[in-house]
C-alpha cells in the first residue's frame, strides 16, 4: 500500500472541532479508509492558544509531529519541530499550548478516532507494554541548508530503529538524488514527511507538510529531491502489541 497525505485534502477536510470548550481545527490530510490492521491516517490539529488538552491515550500507535508554534507536553517543552511517539495504551499528557497556539499532526498506522481521558476512561486500559519516545527539536532547513546536510548520505536517525520495528529518521536530498532508508522487518511500514523543499515521486511533488507512506509488503518507489531538493523526517511504525488484539477501533 502507498498513501499520500496533501495540503489540499487536508485544506478541503479543515474543519473546527470542539475539545472539551475550547475551539481546534482538524484537516485530514491522509485517509485510507478504516482497515482495522492497516489503514495509514495523518490529520493536522490546530490547539488554541494556552488550551490544555487532557491526559490521555489511544487504542493504537502513534506518532505526533510538532510544526508550529509550541506549548509542554507532561513536564517538557515542545520545540517545533519534534517526533512524538505513543504506543497504544500508553497515556501521554498534558498537552498545553503556548501563546501562540500549536500545530501538529497526528500519524497512524491504523485508523481511530477520538480519544481516552485517563481519568473518565481508566477502566477501558488494557494491561501490557507502554512506551513514549520523543526527539528534536529537528532544525528546519533552508535551500543551502539542504545541500550541505546531502554531503552525508542516507538516513540519519534521531532514534534508531528498535527490534520492534519504532525509529524516527531524517533524509535529505539533492536534486535528483533517490532517497534510501533502512526497512526493518518488523515494522508496518514507514511514514515519509516533508519538512522543507520538495520530493519527488513520479510525476507529483509533494511540498512541506506533505507525505507518503509505504507498507512494509509494498517495495520501496523511486523518490527523488525535487529542484532545490527536500529535507523528511521518516516514520519508522512497530505493528500494535500482541495484547492489544484482536483489533478495537
Amino acid at each position: 500500500m502507498i498513501s499520500i497525505g496533501t495540503r489540499q485534502h487536508g485544506a478541503a477536510r479543515r474543519r473546527p472541532i470542539d475539545v472539551r470548550g475550547d475551539s481546534y481545527f482538524k484537516g485530514e490530510w491522509m485517509e485510507s479508509g478504516d482497515d482495522p490492521v492497516l489503514s495509514p491516517t495523518v490529520f493536522l490539529i490546530e490547539q488554541p492558544p494556552n488550551a490544555t488538552l487532557v491526559p490521555h491515550f489511544h487504542r493504537q500507535n502513534q506518532f505526533q509531529l510538532f510544526v508550529d508554534g509550541g506549548g509542554t507536553l507532561g513536564k517538557h517543552a515542545v520545540e517545533t519541530v519534534t517526533v512524538h511517539y505513543a504506543g497504544a495504551y500508553t497515556g501521554y499528557g498534558p498537552l498545553i499550548s503556548g501563546n501562540q497556539g500549536i500545530k501538529y499532526f497526528t500519524i497512524r498506522p491504523v485508523c481511530e478516532a477520538g480519544m481516552m481521558s485517563l481519568d473518565e476512561a481508566r477502566d477501558q486500559m488494557i494491561r501490557g507494554p507502554k512506551r513514549h519516545e520523543s526527539v528534536g527539536p529537528v532544525r528546519v532547513l533552508d535551500e543551502a541548508g539542504r545541500q550541505a546536510a546531502t554531503r552525508e548520505q542516507g538516513e540519519h536517525f534521531l532514534l534508531a530503529v528498535s527490534d520492534e520495528g519504532l525509529g524516527v529518521g531524517e533524509v535529505c536530498l539533492d536534486r535528483g538524488q533517490a532517497m534510501s532508508v533502512h526497512r526493518h522487518a518488523a515494522s508496518q511500514g514507514e511514514f515519509i514527511v516533508v519538512l522543507s523543499g520538495r520530493l519527488q515521486f513520479g510525476e507529483r511533488e509533494l511540498t512541506e507538510w506533505e507525505s507518503i507512506f509505504v507498507s512494509a509488503d509494498e517495495p520501496f518507489p523511486d523518490l527523488r529531491g525535487a529542484e532545490g531538493g527536500v529535507q523528511c523526517v521518516v516514520l519508522h511504525c512497530p505493528p500494535r502489541e500482541k495484547v492489544y488484539f484482536p483489533p478495537t477501533v
